[in-house]
């Protein structure tokens, strides 16, 4: 059993989010600026819960109609389809390319969704003080952050397709309205990762005992 865990702040030290330069400032409560680069210091984010937990809730809401709506629009001289995410991965598995459409069902369907989780997960962690599992959370945090590059994959196939495909007037392709609503999905999650501080996760320990990991 621990009795708190030592943390930057008990030890006066901030941390530069621009230069990441580590400094003890006169007063841990007004740090003021980087003697590196002249960032100006904070403890922790200003309003971080609150602006993470909208960034979310507006993620969730254009998640739905990214997967309902079409993502692309086939226009030949006998017909007309409109295929949404799960269309494609669909049509991918039929053709024999089920590599390809595991590839996009993941990076498309299954990351976002579980960054929205990760992320909601760390928040209700944060807000409930929770003093366990604090380093697993954190490598959950920067797990979010990595993948969080990758989930523009399926946006990036329908610009490809879009610019390959285009025979007209036999035949055109051109982006449906699920991948504004897809992209809005992944720069949303992206800022709300940016936008939450993970030192909220050690503040926890500062005043909960617990087993530290």
């Amino acid at each position: 059993m621990s009795t708190g865990i030592l943390t930057g702040r008990k030890l006066g030290l901030v941390l530069c989010e621009a230069c990441r330069l580590l400094s003890r400032p006169i007063d841990i409560d007004e740090p003021g600026h980087c003697p590196r680069c002249g960032n100006e210091l904070s403890l922790r984010r200003k309003n971080a819960i609150q602006r993470t937990w909208a960034l979310i809730l507006a993620a969730a809401i254009c998640y739905i109609p990214a997967n309902i709506l079409p993502v692309l629009n086939t226009i030949t001289t006998v017909s007309t389809d409109d295929d949404t995410i799960i269309d494609g991965v669909i049509l991918l598995y039929k053709t024999g390319s089920w590599p390809l459409a595991l590839i996009v069902l993941i990076a498309s369907v299954v990351i976002p969704l579980a960054k929205l989780f990760a992320l909601s997960y760390l928040l209700l962690s944060v807000q409930h003080r929770t003093a366990v599992g604090r380093h697993e959370r954190v490598r959950l945090y920067r797990l979010v952050e990595i993948v969080g590059r990758w989930s523009m994959l399926d946006v990036f196939v329908d610009t490809f397709t879009v610019a390959l495909i285009q025979l007209q007037p036999l035949m055109s392709v051109k982006p449906g309205p699920g991948v504004i609503f897809f992209a809005a999905v992944v720069v949303l999650t992206m800022i709300a990762a940016q936008t939450f501080d993970p030192r909220l996760i050690w503040d926890a320990g500062e005043d909960k005992e617990g087993p530290d990991d």
